[in-house]
């Protein structure tokens, strides 16, 4: 007797399930749990790193982020007008700024920012100001087309109606068409800020003080405690999964409630 699709669908998810089950058990035997154990859940060890990778290397990865954020957004916002401007020159501009920094590497403008200006023109800046403008200018260049993309959504009507009630049309960018356009891209928008929290750990090549620590640098400095393992990675990074993990959700949100919009 042959069988019917459905059978066919419902026998072939049981293979699937039998042998993920059996893959687990073989993988779960073959595991040495004790050196596992030690090699990455040694917290007795990893006693050393706390309070410090939290009160010191959290928040440090948070005013990083945000101020990289802010600082990426405002000219990546210059950047999206220039793009779309009806003069020509602006658009070259803002064309080739976008082009040359989502095209070089991150590690790359930090070492301009936090080695190379400083050499070449005797000009210090703080860790901060340097995170800010390293990470700032190459994430003003997705972020700027992620907000040129918002402006264009902006049904054109909106900025003719401003128009017509004898608004300027500078007015009505700022206090109609870019709010707008805001709205439209903030789950792109919440990407880019999760993707500038990893980002984040590329600091370390500016150099730094303990108390500037992020939270890459303090678990990789903590490999070099004694029994430590790889326990001060595991730990670092379940503290940035405390931030990430919570802006996929806020995304996710922000997606079913544009896309329940649209409907």
């Amino acid at each position: 007797m042959a069988l019917s699709a459905r059978k066919k669908a419902q026998y072939w998810r049981w293979a699937q399930y039998a042998l993920l089950a059996l893959l687990v058990i073989v993988v779960a035997g073959a595991t040495d749990w004790a050196q596992i154990s030690k090699s990455f859940f040694n917290f007795t060890a990893a006693q050393v790193l706390f309070p410090e990778i939290i009160t010191v290397a959290l928040v440090n990865t948070l005013i990083y982020t945000l101020c990289a954020f802010i600082a990426g957004s405002a000219l990546g916002l210059i950047l999206a007008l220039m793009k779309m401007s009806s003069l020509a020159v602006w658009r070259w501009i803002a064309t080739a700024y976008i082009e040359f920094f989502r095209g070089i590497p991150a590690l790359l403008v930090f070492a301009a920012v936090g080695v190379g200006v400083p050499l070449a023109f005797q000009v210090r800046f703080d860790l901060i100001a340097s995170v800010t403008i390293a990470l700032g200018l190459v994430s003003a260049a997705y972020i700027a087309e992620t907000l040129r993309a918002g402006l264009q959504a902006v049904p054109a009507g909106q900025m003719e109606a401003a128009r017509s009630l004898g608004m300027p049309a500078w007015r009505a960018m700022v206090t109609i068409i870019i709010p707008q356009a805001f709205r439209i891209v903030l789950p792109p928008l919440t990407n880019e800020l999760i993707v500038l929290t990893k980002d984040t750990s590329l600091v370390y090549i500016i150099g730094m003080s303990a108390a500037q620590f992020e939270l890459t640098k303090m678990g990789q400095d903590g490999l070099q405690q004694p029994n430590m393992g790889l326990t001060s990675l595991v730990i670092a990074g379940a503290l940035y999964l405390v931030i990430t993990i919570p802006l996929g959700f806020v995304v996710r949100h922000l997606e079913a409630k544009t896309a329940k919009t649209k409907r």
